[in-house]
């Protein structure tokens, strides 16, 4: 049996009808994608321990972030007297540290799962994730994310947990260690941390 040929009129009218799912926007997959690979470490934490997960979470960490523009704000004033090599070894050390900090927080699971919320238009190259953490027994950690475009591709700028924001907390602390200790013991700090994470998660 042949079913008869639909009119391109009929077509038409079906194509308006129902409703095709939009493409999700750039700014909100790239914030999507790094929640994704955190909840499988926290699901994977302990079969993959903290190298494991650490490995995992490295990739779409340092593809979601745009660490050069992070270390300039966190580091302010005091990044323009730095040299290349100086800025380099921190641009290294600032990456291997977020990267471990997500590695050894991100290591448990107890039936956590992430919610998007909301994307807000803060100007033409900006957005603001809005997402939520939520925990087993329903108590909700805010979670929201500012994003800006770099050439063709969004990444995330600052994270701001329950209305903290982490790269105001880490230039309050990175500029008073150069300023009070110089910058070699920023550095020092910065790689102790990243040990004393490695070592916990042995």
């Amino acid at each position: 049996m042949t079913l008869p040929c639909l009119p391109f009129a009929w077509l038409l009218l079906l194509l308006l009808v129902i409703p095709l799912p939009a493409p999700a926007d750039e700014a909100t997959v790239v914030v999507s994608r790094l929640q994704e690979a955190l909840l499988q470490s926290m699901k994977e934490g302990e079969k993959l321990g903290f190298e494991g997960r650490y490995r995992l979470l490295e990739p779409v960490v340092e593809e979601a972030f745009d660490f050069p523009a992070i270390a300039r704000l966190v580091l302010g004033r005091f990044w323009r007297k730095l040299d290349p090599q100086q800025r380099e070894a921190f641009l290294d050390a600032f990456r291997e540290l977020s990267v471990a900090t997500y590695a050894h927080r991100f290591d448990t699971w107890n039936g956590e799962r992430f919610e998007t919320a909301e994307e807000k238009m803060l100007k033409k190259d900006r957005r603001l994730i809005k997402t939520y953490l939520v925990k087993a027994n329903g108590e909700r950690v805010e979670l929201d994310y500012l994003v800006h475009r770099r050439g063709e591709n969004w990444k995330i700028l600052n994270v701001i947990a329950d209305g903290v924001s982490d790269l105001s907390l880490k230039r309050a602390e990175y500029t008073s260690i150069i300023k009070d200790k110089g910058f070699p013991q920023l550095l020092d700090k910065l790689h102790e941390n990243i040990e004393r994470y490695r070592h916990e998660g042995r």
